[in-house]
Parts: C-alpha cells; structure tokens; sequence
C-alpha cells in the first residue's frame, strides 16, 4: 500500500498515511487532530545494484546516445 505525506498547516507537522491510491486525494487528519492537511509531493529513492552497460557497437554508431545525438 503506498505511503503519503502530508503537513499540517496549523501545527506545522509533518506525518505519513498508508492508504490506497483511490484514496491518495482524500482529506487527511493530524495527529494533533487538525483537519487543515496538505499533501506533500515526495521523492521515491530506490535501491539496487546497476549491471554494466551494454558495450557500443563497433563503430561508435548505434541508438541516440551511442549516437552522439544527446547533448
């Protein structure tokens, strides 16, 4: 179930809500019981272990960024 975060604007703190994502609009309580929230757009971190990348293709050519096309 996702995770939100949400802030208090009359208290000021900062809490977090597991709910659906249907629900990821609903209105949401504090702690303190205030009902005056707003949700807070979050940064996702994942982890994991990236392999090498792929060699390029003898030549130097190949898709965009083997290209050279990205700048």
């Amino acid at each position: 179930m996702p995770r939100y975060e949400f802030r208090c604007r009359s208290c000021g703190s900062q809490f977090e809500l597991n709910r659906p994502m249907a629900q990821s609009g609903a209105p949401a309580t504090c702690p303190q019981g205030h009902e005056d929230t707003v949700k807070l757009l979050s940064t996702v971190a994942v982890g994991g272990v990236s392999s090498a990348p792929a060699a390029a293709p003898a030549g130097g050519g190949g898709g965009c960024c083997g290209g050279g096309c990205c700048g």
